[in-house]
């Protein structure tokens, strides 16, 4: 009879190599680049042009990270120097095998107002904010095929880009004063980070359309039951917050990384992919966990999961 590991061998033997480098292997690619009239060294350049603030990021024993967005003197707006610095973030967190969680949340009580806006107005052509926009929907589409289980917490205002931001993680966790709001069009435009696709796959499309045409204003019992986060926070301070999220985090988390990021990897197959090419990557994804440590752990335990 077959061994746990000679099955493993075998079906990493069959996977298909296409299927495996568009999910397995696709952290650090980009959805745009020069062909899409995509420069990014050229936007690069412009952003440096806006300091201020800063993205910061701990990456904690238990592969918990806290990512924050710290500019509180703007409620935690993006500058020029902030976007590039996520870039970084997230290039950084491709690269941490033993991470299994995060944590995203802003600085001093308040999650992002969104983009500054010394950067948007200096942005001000049709060409500009299409740069912005590849340049954003590029790094938060990374962001989101992360192998991390993410969580925004939300406290004081998730506005604009800051509403966005928090679409691209797996969860999200509101306190009870907090309020998220897409003001885009009271801006004149639409989202552009990314925000409004991935809000469809949240809320669906008939209650997208009301709240970004409506501008809702988004508070903590209304976006519950829209389905847009997963729970209200008995905390209000930032401490006791960031503490509560990382104990709702970690019921999710609890386990060896390689079986919590094989997980989370089969849900993004799920999501961007055909039925088929979803079937195959996860089947690929257990032939990296099948005979694995935590697998023959587990069978010598001859454990009992349904008592």
């Amino acid at each position: 009879m077959e061994s746990t590991q000679e099955m493993a061998g075998s079906l990493l033997k069959t996977s298909s190599m296409s299927i495996k480098t568009k999910l397995l292997h696709q952290m650090g690619v980009s959805l745009y680049n020069t062909s899409h009239g995509f420069h990014e060294e050229e936007i690069k350049k412009t952003l440096q042009q806006f300091p201020g603030g800063s993205i910061d990021l701990q990456k904690k024993d238990d592969g918990i990270g806290i990512l924050t967005l710290n500019n509180p003197s703007k409620k935690n707006a993006f500058s020029g120097a902030m976007i590039l610095q996520l870039l970084e973030k997230v290039t950084e967190l491709e690269n941490w095998t033993e991470g299994k969680g995060l944590i995203v949340h802003g600085a001093k009580n308040t999650f992002s107002s969104g983009s500054d806006l010394n950067a948007v107005k200096a942005l001000g052509t049709p060409e500009d904010g299409m740069a912005l926009c590849m340049f954003m929907q590029n790094i938060l589409t990374r962001f989101m095929r992360l192998p991390l289980i993410s969580v925004a917490l939300i406290q004081g205002w998730a506005l604009g880009g800051g509403a966005e931001f928090l679409t691209a993680c797996d969860f999200r966790l509101m306190t009870r004063e907090s309020e998220i709001r897409f003001v885009h069009k009271e801006m004149g435009i639409i989202p552009s980070w990314g925000g409004a696709t991935r809000l469809v796959k949240i809320i669906g499309s008939r209650q997208a359309l009301k709240v970004l045409s409506g501008a809702l204003k988004l508070d903590s019992q209304k976006a519950l039951k829209l389905g847009m986060v997963e729970a209200v926070l008995e905390s209000s301070s930032e401490t006791e917050c960031l503490e509560e999220a990382q104990e709702w985090l970690k019921q999710f988390t609890e386990g060896p990384p390689e079986v919590i990021r094989a997980l989370k990897t089969c849900i993004s197959a799920s999501r961007e992919l055909g039925l088929e090419e979803a079937l195959q990557t996860e089947r690929d994804l257990l032939g990296t966990v099948w005979g694995g440590p935590a697998n023959l752990e587990a069978i010598a335990r001859k454990g009992k999961f349904c008592k």
